[in-house]
């Protein structure tokens, strides 16, 4: 999915001479904010999976539409050597990494006693120990230029919970965690660390008995 940014509210070029790594960023909301960041100047790093033919147009776009520089690494966000090889490709491509957002993520949905343990050994290595793994590698350089920006894209279930999505919560819940620590542990270095929880309504409809107009019963975050 490409989302667009309507040329009255791209960002300021305020980034300019800065670079970003998105992970997921191939489609959908991770797309999104490596176009954000294009738009701002900076140059992105995108990270994901998809067909060749279609992540090299992306990134051509991606370039000639707000002439910044962009690269692509297909690093796989559950094994550490491949998140290790895409932070060094970053550097040495581009001297620098100042932009973090960690967003790549899975889900799946079963009952505790019935979830399958290889499906929670792979939300959890890919929505939390990779972004461990991304900002243990990236920091050296942020600390070194004393400018860092690092974003967690966590989930309102890193705030509440759900039934049968006991990973995903457990995951979203440490993510949250860590940008605390890390929050903490960088608050003096010129660089932040933030976790964004966005949520969409899942609403139920009924007829009201006596006008048979439509209502909404109930509604709860699903994301």
């Amino acid at each position: 999915m490409n989302i667009a940014i309507r040329q009255d509210l791209r960002t300021p070029q305020s980034l300019i001479g800065r670079v970003s790594l998105v992970t997921g960023s191939t489609s959908g909301i991770g797309l999104g904010i490596a176009r954000a960041f294009a738009g701002a100047g900076a140059s992105v790093v995108l990270n994901g999976f998809g067909r060749p033919e279609e992540i090299a147009e992306t990134k051509a776009k991606l370039a000639s539409e707000f002439s910044v520089r962009t690269s692509y690494s297909d690093a796989d966000m559950s094994k550490p050597d491949s998140i290790h090889q895409m932070i060094e490709e970053t550097l040495d491509s581009f001297g620098r990494l100042d932009i973090l957002v960690n967003n790549a993520g899975i889900q799946h949905v079963a009952p505790l006693q019935d979830f399958p343990i290889e499906k929670w050994d792979a939300i959890l290595a890919i929505n939390l120990s990779s972004a461990f793994h991304t900002m243990r590698l990236a920091l050296p350089g942020m600390l070194h230029n004393k400018w860092g920006r690092i974003i967690n894209v966590a989930s309102a279930h890193g705030l509440v919970a759900s039934p049968f999505k006991s990973a995903y919560v457990a995951s979203k819940h440490g993510i949250v965690g860590l940008t605390k620590v890390t929050a903490l542990e960088t608050a003096e270095q010129g660089i932040t660390c933030n976790a964004i929880c966005p949520a969409t309504s899942t609403r139920r409809w009924s007829r009201h008995k006596s006008t048979g107009r439509r209502r909404r019963t109930a509604s709860r975050a699903s994301r």
